[in-house]
């Protein structure tokens, strides 16, 4: 291992403790629990919404979901609809490929958080628009396979063992949920329905989505199709409110005082491991020195689901594979994820007002309560362009819209958002800039938000007609109006580097022109209302040890390899599913030079 490679494995072992603990059997991490918990009636049972038994905590979750495909008996794969209404979104994606054992469960990532210029975000979309990260991301965050036999298929699964497989024609193949370590940006807040902890902080949560349906997707619980478990990331490790989907609450999805808090900028180490008791998220905030974790266990009311009645078991999570091999990955998931970096994007749309009220309310069986009253469906101008509105409002009770719009901006061949059609049927959740008024379990509080904007996720889970802020050059390019990049180091496993690694996103899922059998009109950039919209993309660049991973544009003077650009994509896999796209598996650029035209290394 190369001497920067070996100074990065120092820094990434204030994260992750040395050696693991020994596999654990499914049997015991659960035995000295009660099952059947019931869920509440507002709950986390459908992380997407469209329960028609249980109502969501947080609405608008969709965007931070697991993006799901149908698998027919034949192994054919197509886009997945929940209740009626197509729950596909836009994951770019870096896949980490190794045959070293540990590397499926054991891993380390050093990130320098993005920060925003200074100003307030403006709402033209000429590409010099001022930009904060909010607008473009909701949620990067970092991927892993982990066991759940109560998930799709609805088999025993082996922890940290390849005797697990992830091929979507298997009926025998292991229970598997998906894991997201997910970071969220600062100034759109309230978290319950925005995407940020508070106005000048990143955070972070542990996640885990389950499938609710049997092999071939033969019989799905329509009621808890996707239950999640969601913890944010404490400095004691006590959750802040009840993970399990089935107790979710208000306190679930508001930080408390122990929740990590990290600055815009800082530099911090993200590590996953597995212990005895269920897997273990770290993020260390290295300019700080603050730590917060969380254990997905039964003891910090971590849950499975049963498929026949969506109660829940107390339930160690723990992960699913020993190796991060290229078919190790999550059967039911539309990405091809294994061990994944990743950048949730298509989920924010700037807007000079909003309109079409649609306030936020939850009542919970513990008396706990959330109101919300100025939240809306529709964007004004903005990226609607001026004197323009955008899509909506929906009648929730009925499902039926007004003025939704598809691929390209043309209209949609239906008004009904449960039609399954992919189309964006309305803007919601949406909300006015400036100070508004909530209301937290009888208490009032003021929350802002720097410019107006919607997220896409409420009839329909995502910007599905690509006028949003993530499909223009708004991305870190090295402009003081745009935020600054991420950049990554790693993943490291064990101190050792990936030494393959694949590009590829789910956009064309949600793309009306794609066809997932074929891969016919399966492209990335996808066609926005004005034009083929731009895409972002994965980029290397000098780092003080080592090249760093980039995601955005190209930034002058710093960027050394761009990788063709969103071509990096690949193409349609449709021996799996053509609404994802992939490259060839390649060697790990990031162990090669950082020299304009250098070769990457072999490995």
């Amino acid at each position: 291992m190369s001497s920067r490679w070996a100074r990065i494995a120092a820094i990434t072992s204030v994260t992750v403790a040395a050696g693991m603990t020994a596999p654990v059997t499914l049997a015991s991490a659960a035995s000295s629990h009660p099952a059947g918990v019931k869920p509440n009636p507002v709950s986390m049972m459908d992380c997407n919404g469209h329960s028609p038994k249980y109502q969501a905590v947080k609405a608008g979750l969709g965007g931070l979901c697991t993006d799901p495909l149908a698998i027919g008996p034949d192994g054919s794969a197509y886009r997945f609809r929940d209740n009626g209404i197509y729950i596909g979104h836009d994951e770019p994606s870096v896949k980490f490929i190794s045959s070293r054992p540990g590397s499926g469960n054991r891993m380390t990532y050093v990130m320098r958080l993005s920060k925003d210029p200074a100003g307030s975000p403006t709402t033209s979309p000429a590409g010099t628009t001022r930009t904060d990260y909010g607008e473009l991301s909701p949620a990067p965050w970092f991927g892993l396979p982990v066991c759940d036999p109560r998930s799709y298929p609805q088999n025993p699964c082996t922890p940290d063992s390849d005797t697990n497989t992830g091929t979507i024609a298997n009926s025998a193949d292991a229970g598997s949920a998906f894991l997201e370590l997910q970071f969220y940006p600062p100034k759109f807040q309230p978290f319950i329905d925005g995407i940020s902890c508070d106005a000048r902080h990143w955070c972070a949560a542990l996640t885990i989505d389950s499938l609710e349906c049997t092999f071939g997707f033969s019989t799905c619980n329509n009621n808890c199709i996707e239950p999640v478990n969601f913890a944010f990331l404490q400095m004691n490790g006590v959750p802040a409110g009840p993970p399990g989907p089935q107790r979710a609450d208000v306190s679930t999805m508001f930080p408390s005082h122990q929740t990590l808090m990290m600055n815009p900028g800082d530099t911090v180490t993200a590590g996953i491991h597995d212990t005895s008791q269920g897997l273990r998220a770290t993020v260390t905030d290295l300019s700080t020195g603050r730590t917060g974790f969380m254990v997905a266990s039964a003891k910090n009311g971590f849950m499975n689901t049963n498929i026949t009645n969506c109660t829940g078991t107390p339930f160690n999570f723990h992960p699913e594979y020993s190796t991060a091999r290229q078919q190790n990955q999550v059967p039911w998931a539309a990405l091809e994820g294994g061990v994944l970096m990743q950048q949730e994007i298509g989920h924010f749309e700037p807007c000079n007002s909003v309109t079409n009220s649609f306030p936020i309310n939850r009542t919970f069986a513990n008396g706990q309560t959330f109101t919300d009253p100025h939240t809306a469906q529709t964007c004004a101008g903005g990226y609607e362009r001026a004197g323009k509105t955008g899509e909506g409002p929906c009648d929730p009770s009925t499902g039926i819209c007004h003025h939704a719009t598809t691929e390209g901006g043309a209209a949609c061949p239906t008004n009904n958002a449960a039609s399954g059609a992919l189309c964006e049927f309305s803007d919601a959740a949406c909300a006015p800039a400036g100070p508004r008024t909530i209301d937290v379990n009888g208490t009032v509080q003021t929350v802002r938000w720097p410019v107006a904007g919607c997220q896409d996720g409420i009839f329909q889970n995502g910007d599905l007609d690509f006028d949003g802020s993530s499909y223009v050059a708004d991305w870190p390019d090295g402009s003081s109006t745009h935020p600054t990049s991420f950049a990554y180091t790693g993943p490291l496993t064990g101190g050792h580097p990936y030494p393959r690694i694949q590009f590829e996103t789910d956009l064309a899922g949600s793309e009306i022109r794609c066809n997932t059998a074929t891969g016919a009109g399966c492209t990335a950039p996808p066609r926005g209302p004005h034009g083929p919209a731009f895409y972002p993309f994965w980029t290397l660049a000098h780092g003080s040890m080592s090249c760093v991973w980039n995601f955005g544009n190209v930034i002058a003077g710093h960027t050394v390899h761009s990788f063709g650009r969103a071509a990096e994509y690949g193409t349609p896999d449709v021996a799996r599913y053509g609404g994802t796209l992939t490259s060839p598996v390649i060697s790990n650029p990031q162990l090669g030079s950082c020299q304009p035209g250098g070769a990457p290394q072999r490995g």
